[in-house]
């Protein structure tokens, strides 16, 4: 991209903020696991190293709002439908969203900056506390339609679908295809039922 921007000012203009968050990406994707600096994202956007410190406060904050509009985007939660097609659809969502360029690179990149950066690993609790909030909402609306029972362990349920993305998406010894968020989603299912 590399061709600067007219001066924004203080307030926030969105062909700049979106800038930053696709620049922030595709850094994050070709890194290769090296840290991505502020100076390389806003280079990347063609907006000035003040206009990122401005809008947001650290560098973890650019990729963690890059990573959740990305992640609200590719895996919206669904409001209609049977518990059962709505689980699926929203763990298909999450297995393909994940592995998609640039989110799946820039995901891992992540992964292993945190583990050296505590800000970035708060950072990093807040973005999968938001996929674990919208995972939650869909299983608590199938209790509240009686398609799961009362004393169904929702955490637990959120931590299965979870534990499983990240343990195959971090180790790749095994897909995180249609067929597996399907069959996993009905595997939470019946062991409730």
């Amino acid at each position: 991209m590399n061709s600067e921007r007219a001066h924004t000012g203080r307030r926030r203009n969105e062909e700049a903020r979106r800038a930053v968050l696709d620049a922030a990406l595709r850094l994050l994707a070709d890194a290769d696991g090296a840290a991505v600096s502020v100076d390389a994202i806003a280079k990347e956007a063609g907006v000035g190293k003040q206009t990122l410190y401005r809008w947001w406060p650290s560098k973890g904050a650019v990729l963690l709002d890059a990573l959740t509009e990305r992640a609200e985007t590719d895996v919206p939660v669904p409001a209609a439908g049977a518990l059962r097609d709505d689980l699926r659809a929203v763990v298909a969502a999450t297995f393909a969203g994940a592995q998609r360029s640039p989110v799946a690179p820039a995901l891992r990149t992540l992964v292993r900056e945190a583990a050296h950066d505590p800000h970035l690993a708060d950072l990093m609790r807040e973005f999968t506390g938001a996929r674990r909030a919208a995972l939650r909402e869909v299983l608590e609306r199938g209790r509240e339609r009686g398609e799961l029972p009362r004393d169904s362990d929702i955490d637990l349920m959120v931590d299965q679908v979870y534990g499983v993305f990240w343990y195959r998406f971090l180790l790749g010894h095994a897909p995180l295809g249609e067929v597996e968020a399907v069959r996993l989603a009905d595997s939470l299912i019946r062991q409730v039922s």
